[in-house]
C-alpha cells in the first residue's frame, strides 16, 4: 500500500536557488587553477559536502592549497546571490498552510545556509535543517535524508524529495523516498531514467499538488 505524502524535504542549491550557474562557473574556475585534472570540475562535486571534495578529489594537494581552495570556496559562498527558482517560495509556503512537514536537506555548511534563508526570508520556515555540519557522510550516501526524516518523525515511504543532482537523487532513493528531479542542472532526458517525475522548476501548481498524491 502506498503510503501518504506527509513530508517534503528539499535540497537547495539548484532546487530552492538557482544558484548552480554560479556554482559552475566558480567550481571550473578553480579546477583550471589548481590543476584538478577534470574538464570540467564543477560537474565532479555537484550535490556534495566540502569535506568529500577534500576527501575524493583534492587529498593529493598539499595541505596549503587545500586550505586555500576552502577559503576561497567560503569566501565566495558568503557573497553570493541566492536567485530563487520560479515558484518554489510559494510552494513552500504552500506546503506550510497545508500542514505538511517541510525539510531543507543541503550539502552546503550551517554559515552559508544562515545567510542564504535570511535573504529569502525563510529562517524560520523549515520544520528542520540538515546541513554538513550534521552529518558524517554526505550524499550519495542517504544519511542527510533519515536524519530529516528522523527529525520530523516521518516514515521515509512517506517522504517526497526534490532534488537536481545525482548524488542527491540517489541519496533520497537510497533513503526509501519518492525522489521529483528538478532540470535546472541536469537536462530532463537524463533526470527522467533516475526519478518518478521531472519538473523544470514549481510554477506548476496544479501538477505539484497531483505530484503530491
Amino acid at each position: 500500500m502506498v503510503k501518504k505524502i506527509t513530508t517534503v524535504l528539499f535540497d537547495f542549491d539548484g532546487v530552492i536557488t538557482n544558484t548552480e550557474p554560479l556554482y559552475d562557473a566558480f567550481f571550473d574556475k578553480l579546477g583550471e587553477k589548481y590543476n584538478l585534472g577534470h574538464e570540467s570540475f564543477a560537474a565532479m562535486v555537484k550535490g556534495t559536502t566540502m569535506k568529500n571534495v577534500i576527501n575524493k578529489f583534492l587529498n593529493h594537494l598539499p595541505q596549503s592549497d587545500i586550505n586555500a581552495i576552502v577559503r576561497e570556496t567560503e569566501d565566495f559562498e558568503r557573497q553570493m546571490d541566492f536567485p530563487p527558482v520560479a515558484g518554489a517560495l510559494e510552494f513552500i509556503q504552500y506546503l506550510k498552510d497545508n500542514k505538511y512537514k517541510v525539510g531543507m536537506v543541503t550539502s552546503s555548511q550551517d554559515f552559508k545556509m544562515k545567510i542564504a534563508l535570511k535573504s529569502l526570508g525563510l529562517t524560520t520556515t523549515f520544520d528542520t535543517e540538515v546541513t554538513s555540519d550534521r552529518i558524517t557522510d554526505g550524499k550519495p550516501n542517504p544519511m542527510c535524508y533519515l536524519l530529516a526524516a528522523d527529525d520530523l518523525g516521518a516514515n521515509p515511504a512517506e517522504c517526497i524529495v526534490f532534488e537536481d543532482s545525482y548524488h542527491g537523487i540517489e541519496a533520497g532513493l537510497a533513503a526509501g523516498m519518492k525522489v521529483i528531479g528538478l532540470s535546472t542542472t541536469i537536462a530532463e532526458n537524463d533526470l527522467k531514467k533516475k526519478v518518478d517525475h521531472v519538473i523544470p522548476d514549481f510554477s506548476d501548481k496544479m501538477l505539484l499538488i497531483n505530484i503530491l498524491g
